[in-house]
Formats: C-alpha cells, structure tokens, sequence
C-alpha cells in the first residue's frame, strides 16, 4: 500500500515537474522583444503655396525683333506717298503688317538712321510655310537680301532695292525713285525699269502670295553679318502696336498713318495717311484732307504725288518710281508750283437812278 501510495506520489510530482517546464517553455517561446521607437517627425517647415495663375490678357505684346506667326494672311500693302526724306543721312525703311493682339496692324513706314555707315536696309516679310504665315524680321547689311518678292513700293519692287546707294561714307539718293527735297544735294537721277508685276499682295506663298524664290546670291548675302533693327525700329513697332486706329480691324486696311518722316513721329507734321483712309480730329482741326493730313499742299485723289492716281509711272516719293522734273505739284517740300490766282473781286452793283434824276 505504502509502495503503491509512493508510486503515486512519484508520478504526481513527475507530472508538475513537466507541467511547469512546459509553462516555462511556453513563456520564452511566446517572448516578444519590443520594437525600437520611431523616430521623430521632421521639424514642421511652411512651404508656402504657388501663386495662382495670372488672368488672360486682352493681348499678347508683339516682339520687335522676333518671328511670330498667324494662321490668316495679312491685308494688302495700302497705297500711301513717301514723306520727304527729313535730312541726309535717313534711309527709308517701309511699312508692313504686324501681328499682335489676336490681328494685323500697320507699322508705317519711315525714315531711319542705319546702325552704321555702309549698310542697308532688308526689309521684312511674311512668309506661307508649313500652313501658317510666319514673318521673317527685316535686318541692315552690306546687301539688301531676299524679302519674299514683295513690292513695297520706293525702290524696294520685290528684288533688292533701287533708290539709293552708299558712295564712301555718304548715301546717295536716287531722286527718280525717293522723294528728297532740295535741301538734300547728294543725289543722282537713274531711271527704274520695273520688270515685275505691281501688286499689293504683302506676303509669298500660299494662296495669292508671290512666287518669287530666293537667288543665289540673295542666299549667300543672307548669309552675310547682320545687325537687328535699331532700338528706334523697334520703338516705332510697339508705338504702332498701341495704336487703335492702326489695327487693321478698326481702319479696314487704310490705316491713316501709313507713314511718318522719323520713327514714331505720329503726331509730327509730314505724316502721311493711306488713300481711303478716314479723316482723323487731329486732321479735321488743321482743314487737312482725308489721307493728307500733316502736309502741304493737298490735292485731290489722281493728281500726282499720289501711287495711285492717273500720272507717268514712277515719280519721286511714289511706289512703282520713274522720274519727274523737280518742282511738278505733289512733290512735297520741293519749289515751283505756281500758287492759283486769287480770284477776282465781284464788282459792286450800280445803285439804281430815280426817275426825277433821270429827266433832269
């Protein structure tokens, strides 16, 4: 019994002695070994938000000196005389089409100092390439370059220019084709045969633009050191572009400065207005005439002068440029036109006779 009793005992204390390992095994087992601390955030720094995006702009400021494009083709060159050239020295630069703003305006020609002795203006040009019109800027060089074929009229007839040459370190003028004044003698008088057709289409390619190509040698002067246009150039652009009354919407293509006698002399006596063009205030308080305002001597559309009335071809200050004799009417600045004659004085009616005073 005793044994038994022992046996049992034995077996008893067997089995906590395995119970208690067991749970002693289970604990290490099960030990969870604590995870580092995260680390700190990052000090708060305050960033502060992009600024919103600026309104649309009613227009969009044109590049003096720059390409820009259009997907419509500009206006026709309007018709317009020559200012006279304001002292020797000048070169003309003529007008063209600008783009700015979502539309064409009229950059008016003038006359401009070169940036240097011995250069020569290229005018610019627009061109059809790629189904857009891209304008292609003016530059001052040894030559005068390609620019598109277009006839802008006073010596620049599509192909290199005929009103002028440098002889040393003076310019000459070709009296046949610029209109200058007598006050400017370095001159000479050379007739221009214009062997192109004369239209008024402003830009090559596309449809209704010229055809004309350049040559090889217009290639290799493009290839020439070029200098940008003046800082005057270029204020004259963005003065024209600020303008209302240049926009070819507000003045249906005759915009009424079609030229000045010095870069950005809007308002200066000698500008000259298009043919069609409508009369502006300032005009009307002078008694000017609708696109003769700011000079002397106004005449009638046709007279000449005038690129598009019933005269010869090509005389001075006029686009398609032969010669006058100086001193013709409608060449501004220049003597011998005659003053018309007052007109007689209406004689006063005789008082009637009485009849006493008659039979007396």
């Amino acid at each position: 019994m005793s044994s038994k009793y022992s046996l049992n005992s034995s077996l008893a204390g067997a089995a906590v002695a395995l119970s208690a390992a067991c749970l002693l095994a289970g604990c290490v087992v099960r030990a969870v070994v604590p995870a580092p601390p995260p680390p700190p955030p990052p000090p708060r720094v305050y960033v502060q938000p992009p600024p919103p995006p600026p309104p649309p702009q009613a227009y969009a400021e044109p590049a003096g000196d720059a390409e820009v494009t259009a997907q419509e083709a500009p206006p026709p060159l309007p018709d317009y005389e020559q200012p006279p050239c304001p002292e020797e020295g000048y070169m003309w630069a003529p007008g063209y089409w600008g783009w700015g703003g979502g539309g064409y305006y009229w950059v008016p020609g003038t006359w401009v100092q070169p940036p240097q002795v011995g250069l020569l203006w290229t005018p610019g040009y627009w061109g059809f390439v790629g189904g857009v019109y891209r304008f292609n800027v003016g530059y001052w060089g040894p030559h005068v370059g390609y620019y598109g074929g277009v006839n802008y009229g006073f010596g620049y007839v599509g192909v290199g220019f005929a009103g002028g040459r440098w002889v040393g370190n003076s310019f000459a003028y070709n009296r046949a084709v610029l209109n200058v004044n007598v006050n400017i003698h370095n001159t000479y008088n050379e007739t221009v045969v214009n062997r192109v057709s004369v239209t008024k289409v402003s830009y090559n390619g596309g449809p209704g633009g010229t055809a004309a190509v350049p040559t090889a040698q217009e290639r290799a002067w493009g290839s020439e050191r070029h200098a940008p246009p003046t800082g005057a150039q270029r204020q004259h652009v963005q003065e024209a572009f600020h303008n209302p009354a240049l926009s070819a919407r507000a003045n249906g293509g005759h915009p009424a400065i079609a030229a000045t006698p010095r870069p950005g002399a809007f308002n200066a006596p000698g500008v000259v207005g298009a043919h069609g063009a409508s009369m502006p205030p300032s005009a009307a308080q002078r008694g000017g005439q609708p696109g003769q305002f700011g000079q002397n001597g106004a005449h009638a559309p046709g007279q000449p002068g005038q690129p598009n009335g019933a005269h010869p071809p090509g005389q001075p200050g006029q686009p398609n440029g032969a010669a006058r004799t100086p001193g013709q009417p409608g060449q501004p600045g220049q003597a011998g036109a005659k003053p018309a004659k007052p007109p007689a004085k209406p004689q006063r009616p005789k008082p009637e006779e009485k009849k006493g005073d008659k039979e007396k």
